[in-house]
């Protein structure tokens, strides 16, 4: 019985009503242009594709003259944008091949040309964010950008600022509001100052989300054993932000296939919250070189597993090297400990451990800049 009344519901389509529906699709698909000058100007000017370009066209009315979308593209040349990047301008944001130059481009442009986006990087975030010059100086950007040099601190010429409009997502509504209630929120965690200014030079995008979606996100890191009074609260949040729960799953057995209790996956990313940020294959591969080459005891691992973050091809191993050399040849009477010798500065490891030994430099030095393994 509830078989037929599902069959009622969905009637199985016969072959004409199929091919009906697909042959009109497909008309739909290749139809063609309503607005021929405007999609041959995409197609010449722009090398959209055919159906892109009718695609774009068909949404304005039919254009007599073509001296709007001309003085656009010009405009944008002389401000340095490639044709590529106009393309995709006009991709993303097809009104602006209408805007007024003088009135709604150039005073835009000329804004984040003053703020330090120059040159290529003004072409590539224009490119990305071709929306943003619809929207009004006043009402968004300048109280967005007065908020984010607010919170940044010792900001040099603008270089963090630039960082977090690269690499911010601007097609939100009310920006100001769901920064300044970000900022809020983060502050009541006690991520304050310094460190609420890392997290949006590193993840400005968390700070553009919804509220509820920042407070689940602050919601796993407490659960995971951090405090807000923590100093490692911030890195905490900007590694889980970027991993889903399985995929932190997924990281703990990693560990856990290595002889790891819970309690000791979870004091390693209390501890270095920014090895969850390595890739699974990666954290194998470390683990397993600390483990079986270097000889470490898990609990010297589970104590600095600060180590697990350091680069592999350029820190880990060519040291690890120098060392087993040092040790073969006897240079020193005790060994040092190999994640002391980690934490060291180049200037600090060149000098104690290379040039130090004036017989043997030319040796070690060329063996710490021997070819490096695949991390």
């Amino acid at each position: 019985m509830q078989n037929l009344f599902l069959k009622s519901l969905y009637p199985k389509p016969n072959n004409s009503t199929f091919l009906c529906f697909f042959s009109s699709l497909s008309s739909l698909t290749h139809s063609p242009s309503s607005n021929p000058p405007l999609s041959n100007f995409l197609i010449e000017t722009l090398a959209f594709s055919e159906p892109r370009a009718v695609s774009i066209s068909n949404r304005f009315p039919p254009t007599k003259t073509l001296q709007k979308p001309l003085a656009v593209v010009q405009f944008l040349r002389q401000f340095g944008l490639s044709d590529v990047q106009i393309q995709s301008s006009v991709r993303l944001f097809p009104k602006i091949l209408f805007s007024d130059v003088e009135k709604t481009l150039k005073p835009k442009l000329q804004f984040f040309q003053d703020l330090g986006l120059t040159g290529p990087e003004l072409g590539k975030f224009i490119s990305k964010h071709s929306r943003i010059l619809h929207d009004s100086l006043e009402e968004k950007w300048i109280p967005c950008i007065n908020m984010i040099k607010k919170t940044l601190v010792n900001d040099k010429n603008s270089q963090d600022l630039i960082r977090v409009l690269q690499k911010s997502r601007w097609v939100v509504s009310n920006p100001e509001l769901k920064l300044k209630r970000s900022i809020a929120f983060l502050e009541s965690c006690g991520i304050v100052g310094s460190q609420l200014a890392l997290l949006l030079r590193s993840k400005p995008v968390l700070f553009f989300q919804q509220e509820q979606a920042l407070r689940v996100l602050i919601s796993r890191v407490l659960d995971m054993g951090f405090s807000v009074d923590s100093r490692m609260l911030v890195h905490a949040v900007h590694a889980v932000s970027g991993i889903s729960g399985e995929t932190f799953s997924r990281k703990v057995e990693v560990f856990r296939s290595f002889g790891f209790s819970m309690d000791e996956c979870m004091d390693m990313f209390r501890r270095a919250p920014g090895i969850l940020r390595t890739s699974e294959d990666k954290l194998k591969f470390k683990i397993d070189f600390f483990l079986n080459d270097a000889k470490l005891d898990r609990c010297a691992l589970v104590s600095g597993p600060n180590c697990l973050a350091y680069s592999m091809e350029k820190r880990v191993i060519p040291r690890y090297r120098v060392l087993q050399v040092i040790k073969s040849k006897r240079l020193l009477q005790k060994g040092p400990s190999f994640l002391l010798v980690l934490r060291l500065s180049e200037e600090e490891f060149l000098r104690k451990f290379i040039s130090r030994f004036r017989d043997d430099g030319e040796e070690l030095l060329g063996t710490y800049k021997g070819n490096p393994l695949d991390s």
